[in-house]
């Protein structure tokens, strides 16, 4: 079973379609101990990073994340669940993470305006699993004004974001919505499901 964490943040229900057309069947979690049993997770997220970081430490969910994570449970981070990830957001001030990955999550610096919307070019930096026949340099579509700074973990980059995804074994995470990207998006998730052992 793949687990979408559901902390009321996100829009659960596309990556939950996508999941399922990449061969999934996802299950929609709130509760730790149903968490815990999953092959895996996916921690989506839309909004601003301390309202959605709030949200996920009440009750535990956000410590229980670190937990299966650090154990070696692979998790996906999308768009603001990947930020979440970091160590500290510069959003609205400064506001600590979870700490799955070093580093700080910024504003854009180098966009005509933001938020950045749209279909950018992802340069794989490093190899990744979740690459797997995907081309360098393909398209994915990024909604963000917000962006994890360079990170030692990156994998992908565009010319807004210097970690456009990030990876560090078990742990990955992408700054753009896989769910809206296309074939190439479904791709990625059917990556993470071979991760999972759930391909």
């Amino acid at each position: 079973m793949i687990a979408i964490v559901d902390y009321g943040v996100g829009n659960l229900r596309s990556v939950a379609r996508a999941l399922e057309r990449s061969g999934a069947s996802p299950r929609l979690v709130s509760d730790q101990a149903e968490l815990g049993r999953a092959n895996g997770m996916v921690l989506p997220g839309v909004g601003a990073f301390r309202p959605a970081l709030d949200k996920l430490s009440a009750g535990g969910l956000g410590r229980r994340v670190v937990e299966l994570a650090r154990k070696g449970m692979p998790v996906l981070g999308v768009c603001l669940g990947y930020q979440l990830m970091f160590e500290r957001s510069e959003e609205h001030g400064v506001h600590a993470g979870l700490g799955l990955f070093e580093g700080s999550v910024v504003q854009v610096a180098s966009a005509p305006r933001l938020p950045v919307i749209g279909w950018c070019r992802l340069r794989q930096t490093e190899w990744s699993p979740l690459w797997q026949g995907i081309a360098d340099g393909a398209y994915f579509y990024f909604v963000h004004s917000y962006t994890p700074a360079a990170s030692a973990f990156a994998i992908g980059a565009t010319e807004h974001s210097p970690a456009a995804a990030a990876a560090r074994a078990n742990v990955m995470g992408t700054q753009f919505h896989p769910e809206l990207s296309g074939a190439d998006g479904l791709r990625v998730y059917r990556n993470f499901l071979e991760v999972c052992g759930a391909g």
